[in-house]
């Protein structure tokens, strides 16, 4: 076979016991394919064969519910009960046929999820609705769902699961001192912060055994009185003590996303990369950078440069599912590039519907409207 123009790009890691045939992985992205009330549908199946098919060593898939009190959206993928296993079954079974690693991302969304009453560590409004508070025993329990959710994502066949400790979701409302106000044993120092995800971590990999546990890490808030990658770093050096795989690092949340200089920011070809970099200085475990790395030069130069072990693709990879394989033949210009300018998937999102991109043919605009349910 021909020697792929970038090297770094396309060399094989060992991850946990797991090979990726190359450093490119499919980021989580939520699109609001799920069909109603969780479950796996023919769109989301159509979706991630595509994406399988791109050539990418390992796909994550969208964020899922360990419980149904911890649910974003009523289109948000559920893990919380053995009715969902056979949906999972063929959605990670239709992955791994394609030659890639499946993963499936558990999340509970605390402050915001679409549920009548929200739980959080602390009382600290959510664009002005109130969560309650946990009680220990509490925290127990959605530690247990956690388990539960990666013990059952194992049994669907899965290769791994990733707890997503970003966006600013329960995981990292306990680690940000803004949305940690806690009194006990949970809250004040960063080392107090960082216990409930750990707690999480060990209980999951207790429970699921040998099956590798990665994690969507959230370095900075973005935010004046939000969580920095000084406190951030330590429960990094956490994570790796405890085992995890991976860790998958990102920068803000739905409280930041939307203010000027945020968005301003993230039109910027690898915006979050130096959030990589800077995690990766401070542990051993292999680290992902994403944000906007449109082009396959742009991914080169980051490998080369250790700010990042692998590659992590959301919306490029989305908008252009050939993208690895118009990288291992160095045809960068035939690339569909995401527009910093354009907003069309994330307006769909907004008022409940499947995301399309306008880059797309006709053809596959039209593939997906007549799976949409």
């Amino acid at each position: 076979m021909k020697k792929p123009v970038y090297e770094n790009l396309f060399k094989p890691l060992k991850l946990d016991g797991l090979r990726l045939k190359n450093r490119i992985t499919m980021a989580p992205l939520y699109l609001g394919y799920a069909a109603s009330g969780g479950r796996i549908s023919p769109l989301l199946l159509y979706h991630y064969k595509e994406m399988a098919q791109s050539g990418a060593a390992m796909i994550m898939v969208e964020n899922a519910s360990i419980t149904p009190n911890g649910s974003g959206s009523p289109r948000t993928i559920r893990c919380d009960h053995n009715r969902f296993l056979n949906g999972l079954e063929t959605l990670a079974h239709t992955i791994k046929n394609e030659k890639s690693l499946a993963g499936l991302q558990i999340n509970h969304a605390g402050r915001f999820a679409h549920v009548s009453e929200p739980v959080a560590p602390s009382v600290v409004p959510a664009f002005g609705k109130p969560p309650r508070a946990l009680t220990q025993r509490e925290m127990t329990t959605i530690q247990k769902q956690f388990a539960n959710a990666a013990l059952r994502a194992k049994k669907a066949g899965f290769d791994l699961v990733e707890l997503h400790g970003g966006t600013g979701y329960l995981l990292a409302q306990f680690v940000s001192p803004r949305t940690n106000q806690r009194t006990d044993a949970y809250g004040g120092p960063i080392e107090n912060r960082i216990k409930f995800p750990l707690e999480v971590l060990k209980r999951v990999k207790d429970t699921a055994g040998n099956f590798p546990v990665g994690y969507r890490f959230l370095v900075d808030e973005w935010l004046p009185d939000g969580l920095k990658a000084k406190e951030s770093i330590v429960l990094a050096q956490g994570l790796e003590k405890e085992g995890v795989a991976y860790i998958s690092t990102m920068g803000g949340t739905y409280e930041s996303f939307f203010l000027p200089e945020i968005i301003n920011k993230a039109k910027k070809p690898g915006y979050m990369v130096s959030l990589a970099a800077t995690v990766k200085k401070a542990v051993g475990v292999p680290v992902i950078a994403a944000g906007r790395i449109s082009t396959p030069a742009k991914a080169e130069s980051i490998l080369q440069k250790k700010s990042a072990d692998l590659i992590g693709l959301a919306r490029m990879l989305w908008v252009d599912p050939k993208w690895p394989k118009k990288a291992r033949k160095g045809d960068d210009r035939s690339i569909l590039k995401c527009s910093p300018k354009c907003d069309a998937c994330l307006q769909l999102v907004m008022q409940g519907k499947p995301a399309f991109c306008p880059k797309w043919s006709k053809e596959s605009r039209a593939a997906y409207r007549e799976l949409f349910q």
